[in-house]
């Protein structure tokens, strides 16, 4: 059952994504791409446990290995928790090239998730658990080293580049009208711990005014825990020099890891599947 709701996951956002004229419709055959090789891999899987069910424990001779059995039942309950799949290189899943700017978020699997501070009220959250399942990419930028809100920063590259620039993926794809985090929705985590991180001086990108009334989401910047021992940089093996941007797909699958000065690339990615929208 798990299996068949990650099947039904998976193509429920690209057919919403498509119908709603956000993507290509070449966007639908990476379903039968992704899930098919997990399928067969499931059942190969099952197989083997099967064999090693019915099989009896070794006793000096013949039979089934304790410990080959221990590992396939870990296995099995990471399936189960649906954090054992990892999807290939494809159209909506990029090369391991950047791999080493976050080894502990590994491109095509989960997005695994850390305790962190939100800026805005102090308040510790699950940075996974504020990804929500409504079928919006998630593109989150982890800091370098120095002053997030010095305006030679990275960051502050990163957030001009896709507010401002007509290649910039927001741009692009967010439809006339719509509220800036509509597509794809853009979060920061910074380095420095909340208590000396002023919100009102953060850029302002990332406290974008949404709503019929365009009230202020101040909700988009976190900060590691620092006072718990959680710092997420530390967890997830983020490089601090320079930091990263973190490409979650709707399904909350890391899609890809990029420099935050490779706007060209992140660019291309999205171009080879979504569909630009009127200005």
């Amino acid at each position: 059952m798990n299996v068949s709701m990650a099947d039904a996951f998976n193509l429920g956002w690209k057919l919403a994504a498509v119908l709603h004229a956000q993507a290509e419709p070449k966007l639908l055959y990476s379903y039968a791409e992704e899930r098919r090789a997990k399928a067969v891999e499931l059942i190969d899987f099952d197989r083997d446990m099967a064999r090693l069910f019915s099989a009896k424990p070794k006793a000096g001779g013949d039979g089934a290995d304790p410990e080959k059995f221990q590992q396939y039942f870990a296995m099995h309950g990471r399936y189960t928790a649906g954090v054992e799949t990892r999807y290939d290189a494809s159209l909506i899943t990029g090369a391991p090239t950047h791999q080493q700017l976050a080894s502990g978020l590994a491109i095509g699997k989960r997005f695994h998730s850390a305790l962190v501070i939100r800026l805005a009220d102090a308040k510790p959250v699950q940075l996974g658990h504020t990804l929500k399942a409504d079928g919006r990419w998630r593109l989150i930028a982890f800091a370098g080293q120095g002053d997030p809100t010095d305006a030679q920063s990275w960051l502050t590259a990163f957030c001009d580049f896709l507010g401002r620039a007509p290649d910039s993926p927001v741009v692009r794809y967010t439809p006339a009208g719509a509220d800036v985090d509509s597509v794809i929705d853009v979060r920061a985590v910074l380095q420095q711990g909340h208590r000396v991180c002023d919100l009102f001086a953060m850029h302002p990108f990332l406290k974008p005014n949404k709503g019929r009334h365009g009230l202020v989401d101040y909700e988009k910047i976190f900060c590691p825990d620092l006072k718990g021992g959680q710092d997420i940089f530390v967890l997830r093996g983020i490089d601090r020099a320079q930091g990263c941007l973190v490409v979650v797909r709707p399904d909350q699958f890391v899609a890809q890891l990029l420099p935050l000065d490779a706007s060209d690339a992140l660019g291309a990615f999205f171009a080879g599947f979504m569909r630009a929208q009127s200005r």
